[in-house]
């Protein structure tokens, strides 16, 4: 069996990773990594709170290899931190890690150059998957997820929040990648075929940082205890 780590942003890609990954013999899939905004306590760039994280975590039936980083954090610092999960990573038996990335060149360059020499295979079971086809794969096979980041520069502030959904692919413009690829908008999955249950989430506040507008969600039952106290 070969032992894989999915790189987990909490969004749509990596989670249909999860996904297919899964329906193929041969392969464990033996956690979930990902980045932490030690600062904020969130998923970096997504900006997913770890509660959530680990409710997702939970619905796939798989533990969580947290990396925490600091904020701001340096390209040399990430790149440390990434060296130390590599080495835990080999002396548990993890034969490879499986991206999300869907066709920027050179962000799997990237990742195949951080791997080089680690004895960790790089994997990218979505690649060069065309993306129209892609995001109705993953809309008409159950997976659902809400926009939490939008880039301003590239979408309107609109579809922050907004359910990845045949409508929102509609809406789309036309310069707009179906799964926002080039940094569009960044998604949080809550229901779908990896997971063994949904995730409830409730709605809070939308924030404009820097230009990119992040919609705040938080798990049903965590808005509930708060309104009751």
């Amino acid at each position: 069996m070969k032992r894989i780590l999915i790189s987990w942003s909490s969004g749509k890609d990596c989670a249909w990773a999860l996904h297919l990954l899964r329906q193929q013999s041969g392969i464990e899939i033996a956690g979930l990594l990902t980045t932490i905004n030690s600062e904020f306590d969130r998923v970096a760039m997504h900006g997913t709170r770890s509660a959530i994280l680990e409710a997702q975590a939970s619905a796939a039936d798989l533990p969580l290899w947290k990396v925490p980083l600091p904020w701001p954090c340096s390209n040399e610092e990430y790149e440390r931190r990434m060296a130390e999960v590599c080495l835990r990573a080999t002396s548990e038996n993890i034969d490879a890690i499986a991206f999300g990335d869907l066709f920027l060149r050179d962000v799997r360059d990237y990742r195949e150059k951080q791997l080089q020499n680690t004895g960790i295979e790089p994997m990218f079971p979505l690649w060069d998957i065309p993306t129209a086809e892609l995001a109705s794969s993953m809309i008409s096979g159950g997976l659902c997820a809400k926009l939490v980041c939008v880039d301003s520069r590239q979408l309107d502030p609109s579809f922050a929040g907004r359910d990845f959904d045949s409508a929102l692919l509609r809406d789309l413009p036309a310069t707009i990648d179906p799964c926002g690829e080039r940094g569009e908008f960044h998604s949080c999955v809550y229901d779908g075929p990896m997971f063994s249950r949904p995730i409830a989430l409730s709605p809070g506040e939308i924030v404009n940082r820097d230009g990119f507008i992040y919609a705040d969600f938080m798990l049903a039952a965590m808005c509930n205890s708060a309104l009751s106290n």
